[in-house]
């Protein structure tokens, strides 16, 4: 299952108004990372970014001014999910801005089929909160000490992480993988060579010198061909 874990960051909060300055994605699959990423930064046009999100993301209208424009990177961004669930934190945010973007450019919408939220997921793990990406990152011990401020290819990068451990954790991912895998021709279980180590000195026996007498009585008794004659009638 092919996944991309996505972050947008945008001018405000309005959909209909404001516009997608940032796009980072970080592919999955099977639940587990490929190193394959998209990032891109956008030119909202004549939308300036709102003081508001400029301090929260820190991207200003003059670092965007020599940015391609949504429809310069539409294609390239609709390839790299093609075939993919859209995985995002409140999914409802981006996907907004995400299909009012190809709204403008007579484009299909994505299908909520296709969407998952991990805020919901997470909202249904933890009812009782909180579940903004920071704390989840500090309930599985993640570490984001980095994230000084909002940045779409950063943070997708560690909701990925922090979605890997809503799904089980890094084992769990890692048995899924070699399940998965085995039809490829991956490593195998069996592949693996395990060595035992001995006791330099053996162990006494606990059985007493009656009880191994008996023991030897029973294994020539086993030996013996009439023994076996009558195991193999009895099968």
């Amino acid at each position: 299952m092919r996944e991309i874990i996505f972050d947008t960051e945008t001018t405000g909060l309005e959909n209909k108004l404001d516009r997608v300055i940032e796009i980072g994605g970080v592919e999955l699959f099977n639940h587990f990372p490929t190193g394959r990423t998209f990032h891109v930064y956008i030119n909202p046009g004549d939308r300036q970014v709102h003081p508001d999100a400029l301090a929260v993301h820190g991207i200003t209208d003059a670092f965007l001014k020599d940015k391609p424009p949504f429809a310069g990177i539409v294609d390239e961004f609709l390839a790299f999910f093609e075939g993919a669930k859209w995985v995002a934190h409140n999914a409802t945010f981006d996907m907004g801005f995400i299909n009012a973007e190809l709204d403008r450019l007579g484009k299909p919408p994505i299908s909520n089929d296709l969407v998952v939220d991990t805020l919901a997921l997470a909202r249904r793990k933890n009812p009782m909160g909180p579940n903004s990406l920071d704390a989840l990152c500090r309930r599985y011990g993640i570490d984001n000490s980095h994230r000084t401020k909002h940045g779409a290819l950063l943070d997708s990068e560690i909701l990925a992480e922090v979605y890997i451990e809503m799904l089980g954790g890094r084992q769990a991912t890692f048995g899924l993988e070699q399940s998965g895998s085995r039809e490829q021709g991956s490593a195998r279980r069996d592949d693996v060579k395990v060595e035992i180590a001995t006791r330099p000195t053996p162990l006494a026996s606990r059985l007493t010198i009656e009880e191994q007498d008996r023991h030897q009585a029973l294994v020539k008794r086993l030996g013996s061909k009439a023994v076996w004659s009558k195991f193999s009638a009895a099968e």
